[in-house]
């Protein structure tokens, strides 16, 4: 097995040295250039279009109502045309491109939420991945397109629900309209999915589905109220977004990956928690000043959004928020009282903060899409005990990887402080003690993309 060994004397100096940066190779290996842009997401950040994104919520807004049990006749109002229109938005800016388009739908049986037998319509956008090896590889973005007033079963009221959630269904498409145009290595499935507000429904058969099929969706984002930089108080942050992350799932019983996790201290290592590091650090990188607050929560208090399908059928997923919510203008009828107007009108959006958002879910799903896939099976070996870290993993099958990185973080720290480039290499062997930091390892293509780091379980 391949090996290669990096040394440090101190642990403060390593971290100086190499935080962000990669280290000396084995002779014949040298790292690729991973601080640079990538060219083609650049370009994508740059097609991403405020104007698009408010003329995609206005078009939602005027369909009345999008309740998930609303009129589906009518072409005007109602949910049903709602779904029609972004089918047929999202066709139109995709002709040309590999894009497919498609409803995915079930009827939900009479719950809490639903008063009657309801179809329940996803419309699912996708664009294949380019790489034979990576192309089963799948990264879901979501916004859902339904909205609802105070009461949550009345489905014949005016409910324009613009920013919940027409904000995050309106970054969801101008994300599939402009990567369509580009090629990636994995696969990327754009979703606008319904009822949301009646129980995570339309999320929930989706994931269902996915898991019965042993999809490997290897991430997923969901887009939900991200369109006002103004809280209830007046202040204004258009500087940043929150990203809600989970560690460890709240399950009645733990799988023995979850045991092993929180036995080596890696609660903060779970798959959602990795994700979430690698969307921070390529969002803020190519979305400059703005910053990407990693929330250690699945999602708000008690709380939850269409990620939280995904995270009970076992996959990493994340919620990008608006910094403060206002509760005047979410799941509110609309009215005047003393003078205050509520209600989710789309006069309180602000399309440039949405664009922000919608460009830090470019760039992470552009960046994931293009690189590797996580290294599979990495351990740390316990078989003697040493003051150095070896640790080993399994290869990667991609035609393009250059080699492996190891990261590492005191464990106090949430992101990455150090790491090393240590080549085309299945093992590791760094002079700093497991008991002391939190390791990763990355794959790294020859372009210098770089795959979520994958915690190393313990090898006895």
């Amino acid at each position: 097995m391949p090996h290669a060994r990096v040394s440090s004397s101190l642990l403060a100096a390593l971290f100086a040295l190499t935080a962000g940066a990669a280290g000396a190779a084995p002779a014949g290996q040298a790292a690729p250039d991973l601080k640079r842009h990538q060219p083609q997401i650049d370009r994508i950040l740059a097609e991403i279009s405020p104007k698009r994104i408010e003329a995609y919520v206005a078009k939602l807004v005027s369909f009345g109502t999008r309740h998930t049990m609303s009129e589906t006749e009518s072409d005007t109002r109602g949910i049903g045309a709602a779904r029609r229109w972004i089918k047929a938005e999202m066709e139109r800016c995709g002709a040309g491109t590999p894009l497919q388009v498609a409803f995915d739908s079930h009827v939900a049986p009479v719950s809490a939420r639903i008063s009657r037998p309801t179809e329940i319509v996803n419309v699912v956008a996708t664009l294949p991945g380019s790489q034979v090896a990576s192309k089963d590889r799948l990264y879901v973005v979501s916004g859902h397109y339904d909205s609802r007033v105070s009461d949550v079963m009345n489905y014949t009221a005016d409910a324009p629900g613009a920013n919940d959630d027409a904000s995050g269904t309106a970054a969801v498409m101008e994300l599939a309209c402009v990567m369509a145009k580009y090629k990636f290595d994995a696969t990327l499935v754009f979703m606008a999915v319904a009822a949301e507000e009646q129980g995570l429904l339309g999320a929930r058969h989706w994931a269902e589905q996915a898991r019965k099929n042993s999809l490997n969706v290897a991430g997923m984002f969901t887009n939900d109220i991200i369109g006002s930089s103004r809280a209830d108080n007046g202040k204004v942050d258009n500087k940043q977004v929150r990203l809600f992350s989970q560690s460890i799932p709240a399950t009645k019983e733990m799988s023995e990956t979850v045991r092993q996790l929180v036995a080596t201290g890696g609660d903060s290592d779970s798959l959602s928690r990795q994700l979430a590091r690698h969307t921070k650090e390529v969002g803020e990188r190519y979305v400059k000043g703005f910053k990407v607050s990693v929330i250690h929560r699945a999602d708000r208090y008690l709380r939850g959004g269409d990620h939280m399908p995904f995270l009970e059928q076992g996959y990493a997923a994340l919620r990008f928020t608006e910094p403060a919510e206002d509760f005047a203008h979410q799941h509110q009828d609309l009215r005047t009282e003393n003078g205050k107007v509520y209600g989710d009108l789309a006069e309180f959006n602000d399309y440039d903060y949405i664009a922000r958002v919608a460009r830090v879910n470019a760039a992470a799903l552009a960046s994931l899409a293009l690189a590797p896939a996580a290294p599979q099976n990495v351990k740390l070996r316990t078989d003697r005990l040493t003051n150095d870290s070896t640790l080993v993993w399994q290869a990667n099958a991609e035609p393009d990887l250059a080699g492996y990185r190891v990261v590492w973080r005191d464990t106090t720290a949430s992101d990455w402080q150090g790491a090393k480039w240590v080549g085309n290499v299945q093992e590791a062997t760094i002079d700093l003690s497991k008991d002391n930091v939190f390791f990763g390892v990355q794959a790294v293509d020859r372009d210098g993309n770089v795959s979520v780091a994958s915690y190393p379980l313990p090898q006895r």
